[in-house]
């Protein structure tokens, strides 16, 4: 499993919005690591909490007994580090008085809350419905959706974060091309066919 490079530099100071990603777009690594590329390109601020990551990691233990526990939890901190200020705190008082059709998911919405997100990154769309979201200015987008707004605002922002996937990978290792076909199977796939040379 790769990490993302916890050694960028920030591409501006100030970003435009603030995202929330859930524990299901975290979970695939290649789109993990997009996720956050994007995030160190400064093309939005991406928060998570404590309690969304140990749903990735339980989840990701589980399927994968294989993995180094160690190394699980080296990624987790890798994570932590790569993306400033990223770990939202303090949104539990809020989960009681929030309304959705998964009641295990009232936790991302009270996180968004408390950061003011713009958009709560998803693969459960039915699970935040908008009219739970309205209220709160916010909206919940597929990762698809989400990485192609990325790209119409800068891809070659959104190119050079899958090109420093292509390069960090070693074992074995990937092109450009290897990398959007890793992004498609973990279902990014019209911001893949954009991104396609």
């Amino acid at each position: 499993m790769s990490s993302p490079d916890s050694t960028k530099t920030w591409a501006c100071s100030e970003v435009a919005f603030v995202v929330l990603y859930d524990a299901k777009v975290l979970y695939p690594s290649t789109l993990r690591d997009l996720l956050i590329r994007i995030a160190q390109a400064g093309l939005v601020q991406a928060k998570w909490t404590d309690q969304i990551l140990d749903e990735v990691f339980r989840n990701i233990g589980e399927n994968r007994p294989d993995l180094d526990p160690h190394k699980l939890a080296r990624t987790r901190d890798l994570m932590n580090k790569a993306v400033r200020d990223c770990l939202v705190t303090g949104y539990q008082p809020l989960i009681d008085a929030l309304e959705l059709p998964d009641l295990d998911d009232r936790h991302v919405l009270a996180a968004a809350i408390k950061v003011r997100a713009q958009v709560i990154v998803t693969n459960n769309l039915k699970d935040f419905p908008a009219a739970a979201l309205e209220p709160w200015d916010m909206e919940a987008k597929s990762p698809d959706d989400f990485v192609l707004d990325q790209i119409a605002r800068s891809s070659a922002a959104v190119y050079g974060a899958v090109q420093r996937i292509a390069d960090s990978r070693r074992s074995p290792p990937a092109t450009f091309v290897d990398v959007l076909a890793m992004l498609e199977r973990d279902g990014l796939v019209e911001s893949s066919a954009a991104l396609r040379p």
